[in-house]
């Protein structure tokens, strides 16, 4: 009998080359290894409202990670027991209204709900805002009422480390912050998470749920989020341009992007080989 897998998909530089572009050739064959019997599960850090057209065109029925983790539900079945971590509001209030000086924007998200500091052209695409459930603007002291999912920072071009540091110093074992792999502009923007909360953790939970050891799970990313999912994964696939950091603990450096279709290609030669 054939090995069944579970395969758990980051987005953003894996499956997507830009905010919202996906290969039809890589749809059609995700529904085909699902009929197989392969699982496939997205583990993202993107909110729900915008990986739904993913998990849709995928046609999965696989519960999905959104937020690196802080938000697991499954959409095609109700009893699933959905997975909600929060930060404490507090602590966001605080780290942005000692960081002001620092900080060009910044926005918080609970489930499909937008805090945003202020309305930027520029920074929309982050947003990901067309099925937001509401969008609030103004000062996070005003508006936050509840603890939330996550935090993004667009800090002042050379700020990160100096905003990531106050993250670091003051609140070490209840919040992290993340530098993203980015340059010029926008070398400043850090994510707020919680530090018990991530893709290997969320992978785990699915993993369990659907009767999958790790040993039969494969991981495919591109970022530095996927370290903790690439360690729980018996096979852990890197992109060709990925962070540094997560090709120091990946099985397999791939040699295309997600723009030469890189998923496809691993998939479809790695599944047909293991029939044999």
């Amino acid at each position: 009998m054939t090995k069944k897998y579970l395969i758990a998909l980051d987005l953003d530089g894996t499956v997507l080359y830009d905010f919202d572009s996906i290969s039809q050739t890589l749809c059609r064959y995700i529904k085909e290894i699902q009929e197989q019997g392969h699982k496939v599960v997205i583990a993202t850090g993107r909110p729900f409202r915008s990986s739904k057209f993913i998990y849709d065109s995928f046609s999965l029925d696989t519960p999905i990670i959104n937020y690196n983790g802080s938000l697991i539900q499954n959409p095609s079945d109700p009893s699933f027991k959905k997975v909600d971590h929060r930060i404490d509001k507090s602590i966001i209030i605080d780290i942005f209204d000692k960081n002001k000086e620092y900080i060009r924007n910044a926005f918080s998200e609970l489930n499909d709900d937008i805090y945003l500091y202020r309305e930027e052209k520029a920074i929309e695409p982050l947003l990901h805002a067309d099925h937001a459930t509401n969008i609030t603007v103004g000062d996070f002291k005003d508006n936050l009422k509840e603890d939330i999912n996550g935090m993004i920072i667009i800090g002042k071009q050379g700020t990160g480390k100096t905003i990531k540091s106050y993250v670091d110093n003051n609140f070490k074992g209840k919040i992290c912050a993340r530098i993203w792999q980015l340059s010029g502009e926008y070398d400043s923007i850090l994510e707020i998470y919680n530090p018990g909360v991530n893709k290997g953790t969320a992978l785990k939970i699915v993993a369990d749920n659907l009767g999958f050891k790790p040993k039969d799970v494969i991981a495919i990313g591109d970022g530095h989020n996927d370290i903790e999912m690439f360690r729980f994964a018996g096979k852990s696939i890197a992109m060709k341009d990925a962070h540094e950091d997560l090709k120091k603990v990946a099985d397999i450096i791939l040699e295309h992007t997600s723009r030469e279709d890189a998923v496809f290609r691993f998939l479809s030669d790695f599944l047909e080989s293991s029939r044999g």
